[in-house]
């Protein structure tokens, strides 16, 4: 399965406690030294890149990333309303028509760079939300999403492209509009009715972990209904957005993934394994290196399980004859 990075994991970690960040020689630093440092520093280990428009990713800086990328593509280019304080109170929800139009106009300028680059684009809308009980009017702002989310994926359906719907239950905004997989499937399923049929999920492991919603459960879901898009590949303690190396927490839950992903024979047509990290405090290269390699180790166990045994033992429900099999491939 081929990788792509999120570029933010070679930022300068920054806080609202810390608003400078932990890592602060990184703060100025332009995306494509963040990028050159990361090749460097990971080589072959990540194949692709993804990025925010338009603070990490722009016409602007467009060639010297891709010169820094020496030969490595673009796999994703995200929204980056979040990083917007014009949006604080949302943008593709915002009741400010002026206001609205603005991020509108943004999300189709990332969408025609994705296209133009060949890569396909999430929307993450970590903004689009509220902080209060009484705040929005709940059916207004939900049409405004669909709409504004639908308004990029069109743009997108016109280059081949598709759009990634990444959830999360809250972080910028307190409560997060498409805050679960469900959600999600409601935004999906009410694109399909309008005959807008480019658009995927793109799991973030530490989003759905913060849920209770469990990883494995959800590829097999999301498989079945043909709208696995993406992965965004993580851990963490499950109370906030860690975005901790991968397999540090949450082990067995990545395991059973693992599987799943295989069952799923993700990435045969070229879908990423894509790492989303904020190494707060450690060496971003070798935080990103140990994911690459733990994830690795993970999926070496998954292909070990007997899996016509497993599938026996599932077909009875039998936790214990699982777990013998599970155990049994971790011993190698």
């Amino acid at each position: 399965m081929k990788t792509s990075l999120g570029i933010w994991a070679f930022g300068p970690m920054v806080t609202r406690f810390v608003p400078g960040g932990y890592q602060p020689e990184h703060a100025n630093e332009p995306t494509a030294v963040k990028v050159h440092r990361a090749v460097e520093g990971l080589g072959d280990l990540m194949d692709d890149y993804e990025f925010h428009y338009p603070a990490e990713l722009s016409p602007d800086n467009l060639d010297d990333v891709r010169a820094a990328l020496g030969g490595h593509g673009i796999y994703t280019v995200c929204s980056g309303l979040h990083l917007d304080s014009r949006f604080g109170k949302g943008g593709l929800t915002a009741l400010d028509d002026s206001v609205r139009a603005e991020a509108l106009r943004l999300n189709r300028e990332a969408a025609e760079l994705a296209c133009e680059v060949g890569a396909h684009m999430i929307i993450w809308p970590g903004g689009e939300g509220y902080n209060y009980p009484f705040q929005v009017p709940y059916g207004e702002v939900w049409s405004r999403l669909i709409d504004g989310i639908a308004d990029a994926a069109e743009v997108l359906a016109k280059g081949n492209r598709f759009l990634f719907l990444e959830h999360k239950n809250s972080e910028p905004a307190m409560k997060i509009h498409m805050g679960n997989v469900g959600m999600t499937l409601h935004v999906i399923h009410k694109l399909r009715a309008r005959g807008i049929d480019n658009v995927k999920v793109n799991m973030d492991w530490q989003h759905l972990i913060m849920n209770g919603e469990n990883l494995g459960e959800y590829v097999g879901l999301l498989a079945a209904e043909g709208l696995l898009g993406h992965q965004h590949a993580n851990s963490g303690w499950g109370t906030f957005d860690d975005d901790n190396m991968v397999g540090a927490t949450a082990f067995m839950e990545t395991l059973e993934l693992a599987l799943e992903l295989r069952r799923a024979g993700y990435g045969e047509n070229g879908e990423r394994l894509g790492f989303d990290l904020y190494p707060y405090t450690e060496d971003a290269v070798a935080a990103v290196r140990r994911s690459v390699l733990q994830w690795r180790f993970i999926d070496s166990v998954a292909a070990r399980i007997d899996e016509p045994a497993l599938r026996a033992a599932q077909q009875r429900k039998d936790a214990v004859a699982a777990y013998e099999l599970v155990y049994a491939a971790l011993e190698g």
